[in-house]
């Protein structure tokens, strides 16, 4: 049996670069999913053909704007993921599904990471994503059209 490839560690001026890429991507993601209840997933399939998931569940709310994060560490790992996944060294391909709590069913929207960024992720592929799997009870949720995420051009430099 091959062996897997090895990752290379990204270079720090990367890393940084693609962290602020993702504070940018999760304030415009948050924005856009407004108030509510929201389970954010992320899934990434690594260079070395492994896959990693981070799931994390918030409360938003804009009027007062607050955030609530269940869980701090669930929350820490998803954004690190998607840092990766922006800086997009060691990640292949990676999809956010963002699925919020609705009456009378929870309702999804995705993006697909691409030219290290969120994009809205065809409705068709995310339809069958989000597909609960047999013998799981679980609500199907209405699948919509993700939003455009707005980015900001990074500032720090070149990415070596």
């Amino acid at each position: 049996m091959p062996a897997r490839p090895e990752l290379t560690r990204p270079a720090d001026a990367a890393i940084a670069t693609a962290m602020s890429r993702t504070l940018t991507a999760l304030a415009a993601l948050l924005q856009a999913l407004a108030d509510g209840q929201h389970t954010i997933n992320l899934v990434a399939e690594r260079t070395d053909d492994t896959f990693v998931r981070a799931q994390a569940d918030l409360c938003v709310g804009t009027a007062p704007l607050r955030l609530a994060v269940l869980d701090e560490d669930d929350f820490c790992a998803l954004r690190t993921l998607l840092v990766f996944a922006l800086e997009g060294s060691t990640v292949r391909s990676a999809v956010l599904v963002a699925t919020t709590a609705a009456e009378p069913h929870p309702r999804a929207c995705g993006w697909t990471v691409r030219n290290r960024w969120l994009h809205p992720m065809d409705t068709a592929e995310l339809q069958q994503a989000v597909i609960p799997c047999p013998d799981v009870p679980a609500a199907r949720p209405d699948v919509y059209d993700a939003p455009v995420l707005p980015q900001i051009p990074d500032t720090d430099g070149p990415r070596s």
